[in-house]
């Protein structure tokens, strides 16, 4: 299912979708922040269906039969090729410190630690700083556009969804040419994922009145932050969001 709406993504499905479901999911009372949220509420239950049908449960069962030595390399090994990407915000942000880490990180961890299964940059002391492409786009003053529920993938805003789909086309496990080697990593890219999250779900559904508000509101305060924050510590600054 996954490779599915990574193909979606890539084309650029979810901006486009956004685009043309923003007028006619509005309402008089809509919120500023979220005039989607008819739609939004109907992604988010058809995501909880998904999940509580399919990804939970899987991600369980991984959690439970997989030691945690092997799911350490494996978060490691996919936590690495993110480290190309936080590379290449760090550098379009005016960020050269970070760039240069995340740069070491992924030579030091790809050479020396089994294709990055072994995390031998953070025993160096190397910090990594996980940047993605969003947040390229807020820091040079693109806004951030309402907010939108992403099947499978969940919480986005329009320009975050932008900022997905091309990092979407340059991920470096779609460079993989066998087809089945490709499928079985993005598979278990997302099984990792999920069971990353089960505490995080648990926590939320236990506590949240409204949890699709909750999200909502968290998932926009948080990205406000971290683009306030790239802006402190940009170079070059100029004017923006």
């Amino acid at each position: 299912m996954r490779p599915m709406f990574r193909v979606m993504v890539r084309r650029g499905a979810p901006l486009m979708l956004a685009t043309l479901l923003a007028a006619c999911a509005s309402g008089p009372n809509a919120n500023p922040r979220d005039p989607l949220e008819p739609m939004n509420r109907k992604v988010t239950e058809f995501n909880d269906a998904v999940d509580a049908a399919v990804l939970k449960p899987v991600a369980s069962v991984y959690q439970k039969v997989t030691p945690d030595p092997v799911r350490t390399g494996v978060n490691n090994f996919f936590e690495n090729l993110r480290d190309v990407w936080s590379f290449i915000n760090a550098t379009l942000q005016l960020r050269p410190r970070e760039a240069a880490e995340n740069f070491m990180r992924f030579n030091v961890n790809t050479v020396f630690g089994l294709g990055g299964i072994l995390d031998v940059a953070s025993e160096m002391g190397i910090e990594r700083t996980r940047l993605d492409f969003g947040q390229t786009l807020g820091r040079w003053g693109v806004p951030s556009g309402p907010y939108l529920v992403l099947p499978i993938f969940g919480p986005s805003t329009v320009r975050d969804t932008a900022g997905l789909s091309i990092e979407s086309s340059g991920d470096l496990v779609m460079g993989i040419a066998d087809v089945s080697t490709r499928n079985s990593l993005y598979a278990l890219r997302a099984v990792e994922t999920r069971a990353n999250l089960l505490r995080a779900t648990t926590l939320l559904e236990g506590a949240a009145l409204d949890k699709y508000s909750f999200t909502r509101d968290l998932y926009l305060q948080r990205r406000e932050s971290q683009i306030e924050d790239i802006k402190d510590k940009g170079i070059g600054l100029g004017e923006g969001d």
